[in-house]
């Protein structure tokens, strides 16, 4: 593998010190990085509602 280019070790790092939920894909051709793929990913929490269509009436 060749000498780590500074520059782009500093990029993957920060990608991961301002990710909080993804993944980052360091592609690699012939030992050099040549591509840095970050993908985010934001999670919402599901909150249950009670709609008019869903209530049940005891009759």
């Amino acid at each position: 593998m060749a000498k780590l280019d500074e520059s782009k070790v500093n990029h993957i790092l920060s990608t991961l010190e301002n990710l909080e939920f993804g993944s980052v894909v360091i592609t690699v051709h012939n030992g050099e990085i040549t591509q840095i793929d970050a993908t985010e990913k934001k999670r919402f929490s599901l909150q249950k509602t009670t709609s008019p269509q869903h209530q049940t009436t005891k009759k």
